[in-house]
């Protein structure tokens, strides 16, 4: 393969790594979307659409492995191709994630907690991955950094809801008179709100993951991968 042949793929993986970013994130957008309206159609339209992202996944990996076996890269090609396919893995675990937000919004019939502001958290976890792949795109080094930052800040706000659930659960008066149905479906509501809230925290762990091997990819640095 001609060298100029060599570099166009390297850089046609950086964008098809790019594109696949753009429709996991309008994934997650339409899954906080669909929640937020109760839109049945839209949660269907997230879960069904999840082939797709296993498509881009799977064909991102294949082109991977072709690049580390055809031509066999060294320095920092050899990086940016081991980077994109661990990249190309976390958008994919992002892609599930969406998934189980709409299938929480299947399940769920009526509003509690309101008081927990899921879609702030959700909108902070969107902007880190877009931030991430800005980042990746631009090999920003700079905004590696910010985005790690930015997780610990996440991880405050998912502690503070998870607990504010809890709280209001041990504060909400169930006794002998209370319904079996009704006790149920409370404590469906409460395990569906702590899995929504765990579920957004790790999208933002997986923009610090994609964060920390863009930063690997440009300086060869481990520091952010964990």
């Amino acid at each position: 393969m001609a060298r100029e042949s060599y570099q166009e793929k390297l850089e046609a993986l950086q964008a098809d790594v790019l594109y696949m970013s753009e429709v996991v994130t309008d994934r997650l957008r339409l899954a906080l979307e669909a929640m937020e309206q109760k839109d049945v159609e839209t949660a269907r339209e997230v879960i069904e659409g999840d082939d797709e992202v296993n498509q881009l996944y799977l064909d991102l990996e294949e082109d991977c492995i072709d690049l580390l076996a055809l031509q066999q890269p060294v320095a920092g090609d050899l990086r940016l191709i081991a980077s994109s396919f661990k990249i190309i893995t976390d958008l994919e675990r992002i892609g599930d994630l969406a998934v189980n937000l709409a299938e929480y919004t299947l399940d769920a019939d009526r509003d509690m907690f309101p008081e927990v502001d899921i879609q702030a958290i959700g909108r902070t976890t969107i902007e880190m991955v877009e931030d991430a792949m800005d980042a990746y795109a631009a090999e920003d080094v700079d905004a590696c950094y910010d985005i790690a930052a930015r997780d610990d800040d996440l991880d405050d706000r998912c502690r503070v809801a998870s607990e504010t659930v809890v709280r209001d659960l041990i504060e909400t008066e169930i006794d002998e008179h209370s319904a079996e149905a009704e006790i149920e479906a409370l404590m469906q509501d409460v395990s569906r709100l702590l899995l929504t809230i765990r579920d957004l925290e790790r999208v933002g762990d997986h923009a610090v993951n994609m964060a920390a091997r863009t930063l690997y990819m440009v300086e060869k640095d481990d520091e952010l991968i964990y």
